[in-house]
């Protein structure tokens, strides 16, 4: 929790204040994917002629996670209250019409997003899920840019430069969404496959601000904090920058080539921080316990 000056008053900012209703459609993401997952397990993942009950099952989950990861960062933007709200009930709005898109057109056995022989209703239903995914890129843009603004900085400056490397990730994601759309599928080449690169990106919404938050607690000069969360969104992005070339020539992400294993070393370098900042905590609560006093010193004072 951190205590912040606005407008001469204090008060405690928090990890998803006031979005309640976005961490409940976020929620629902993963109740749709259970959904799914148990459609898959009793009648099969595939739905003839085009759906997949699995594919249903992932982008319920991705999505509602990557819900839930946003409404924990809004609070830290830096936004007015006119801002927020206009924010959050669109991306609900947009959110709720993709959950719908994906699973009730999976489970009529169409594809949501590339549909072969469909009905002028599920051509309707695509070409509008083009068209939402195209504005969740646009709103995200919307929260994003505060962020990158004094404002936001002082409120949680250790906090909000990771969620600003992890912004630039999600960036890299949306662009391979737009990739995927404009090939007309996730396959490049002999072994290319852009869904790794969509999905790693948003990841970087849980794990540089999560080393951001560790760093916030450690009895460290700030110098060094920034420096363990530079070392971690770099290196995140390089990753994934590593990745979406990789994509590009058309070779898999697990060949055992060069490019793969120079992306493979950059995110165990982005992950060092965590390995250091968690050491750290070890130590210092072994420097506390043997300054506490014991409870005989207690009870003879």
């Amino acid at each position: 929790m951190k205590r912040v000056l606005t407008g001469g008053q204090q008060r405690s900012l928090r990890f998803f204040e006031g979005e309640k209703y976005l961490v409940v459609t976020g929620l629902l993401g993963f109740v749709l994917a259970f959904f799914c997952a148990t459609i898959a397990w009793v009648n099969g993942e595939v739905v003839a002629p085009e759906g997949n009950m699995l594919k249903a099952f992932s982008f319920n989950a991705a999505l509602g996670l990557f819900l839930l990861s946003t409404a924990a960062i809004v609070p830290f933007s830096g936004m007015g209250s006119k801002n927020r709200i206009f924010f959050r009930w669109s991306y609900i709005s947009l959110a709720m019409y993709s959950y719908f898109a994906e699973t009730v057109q999976n489970y009529r056995g169409v594809n949501p997003r590339f549909v072969a022989g469909g009905t002028n209703y599920d051509v309707a239903v695509g070409s509008i899920f083009t068209f939402v995914a195209f504005l969740l890129i646009l709103f995200y843009l919307y929260l994003a840019v505060p962020f990158f603004r004094a404002k936001a900085y002082r409120l949680r400056p250790a906090l909000v430069l990771g969620i600003r490397y992890a912004i630039c990730a999600i960036m890299l994601s949306f662009a391979a969404g737009i990739w995927i759309s404009v090939n007309e599928g996730r396959s490049v080449g002999l072994g290319g496959n852009i869904i790794w690169l969509h999905g790693l990106g948003f990841h970087a919404l849980q794990a540089v601000p999560f080393v951001a938050w560790l760093t916030e607690r450690r009895a460290l000069r700030s110098s060094v904090n920034h420096r363990l969360i530079h070392l971690t969104g770099i290196f995140y992005v390089l990753g994934l920058l590593v990745i979406g070339w990789q994509t590009l020539l058309g070779h898999s992400i697990f060949a055992w080539t060069v490019l793969p294993l120079l992306a493979a070393f950059c995110f165990l370098l982005a992950f060092v921080p965590v390995i250091l900042l968690l050491r750290n905590t070890k130590q210092l609560a072994r420097i506390r316990s043997a300054n506490e006093p014991s409870d005989k010193s207690l009870h003879g004072q």
